[in-house]
């Protein structure tokens, strides 16, 4: 791949320029393209062409452009993304049956959580969650979880830097930080009331690969006013274990209904077995 002047391939600045795209900026032109990836404007120009030409930006009204379909269908062959999803999504609609407010599936990606599928509700609280969108790692209930079961070397990565404090009770201590992952991992769950936003709380659990690696969190996001989020922890718990077991986790059988998703708190009548 040839290079530029700066010392960058076209590959790596047409990625840049491919990042930009995002739930809150969809289409862009090519002038705040340049801008922010830092490009001279005839180079945007040119990459944007370019990228226009192959499909993966489409031309939108306004001069702008978005991000073309060629990039969802190649993606769409082979990826571990709907691998995943399609795993947790029968566990998720069981879940949200229950909640009726969100319910959602986030995979770490660099520090932040990448959130893969959200349901909802009509009326639901204020959710700042969104689909492909990403939150940081330790405002989040998602976010905790990972960063509980990742790597030591990310952990005191994340310990090291200056943490952004979202609310009056986002975790920003590292000493506070390091106590709270520890008590995740001995009680296998955690509540994060109003850490990245006054309106809710988030309650999430881990969900494990066939090596028993934690490769995703399960969370839901519920009102700030519900009085014990924590009642909504075993059918959490449940259903991270059922999407865990699908994945090949060495998950025993009574963690998990032998049905396609979780018991429900209250649910009395019991389901049949698979």
């Amino acid at each position: 791949m040839a290079r530029s002047n700066a010392g960058e391939s076209v590959l790596t600045r047409a990625m840049r320029i491919l990042r930009l795209f995002t739930p809150s900026s969809p289409t862009l032109t090519v002038s705040q393209i340049a801008r922010r990836a830092d490009l001279p404007v005839a180079t945007a120009h040119r990459i944007v062409a370019e990228l226009v030409e192959l499909g993966a930006l489409d031309r939108a009204e306004g001069k702008q452009v978005r991000m073309g379909y060629q990039l969802w269908e190649l993606a769409s062959r082979s990826s571990r993304v709907l691998d995943l999803r399609e795993v947790a999504m029968p566990f998720m609609e069981d879940l949200q049956t229950v909640v009726r407010q969100h319910t959602q599936i986030g995979v770490l990606e660099g520090t932040d959580v990448l959130y893969l599928e959200r349901l909802s509700a009509r009326g639901a609280v204020q959710n700042i969650t969104r689909i492909a969108g990403r939150l940081p790692i330790h405002a989040t209930s998602a976010g905790l979880v990972l960063l509980a079961h990742s790597p030591v070397e990310l952990q005191e990565e994340v310990l090291a830097r200056p943490l952004r404090r979202y609310t009056a009770r986002t975790v920003t201590d590292p000493a506070r930080l390091r106590s709270l992952l520890a008590q995740i991992r001995r009680e296998g769950f955690v509540v994060a009331a109003q850490m990245i936003s006054q309106a809710g709380t988030g309650v999430a659990v881990p969900v494990r690969d066939a090596s028993g690696k934690v490769v995703a969190a399960l969370s839901v996001v519920i009102p700030a006013a519900d009085p014990n989020p924590r009642a909504l922890v075993p059918a959490l718990l449940a259903a991270g274990r059922g999407i865990s077991r699908a994945l090949g986790a060495p998950v025993a059988d009574e963690d998990v209904l032998r049905s396609h998703g979780p018991r429900l708190p209250g649910d009395d009548v019991r389901r049949p077995s698979c």
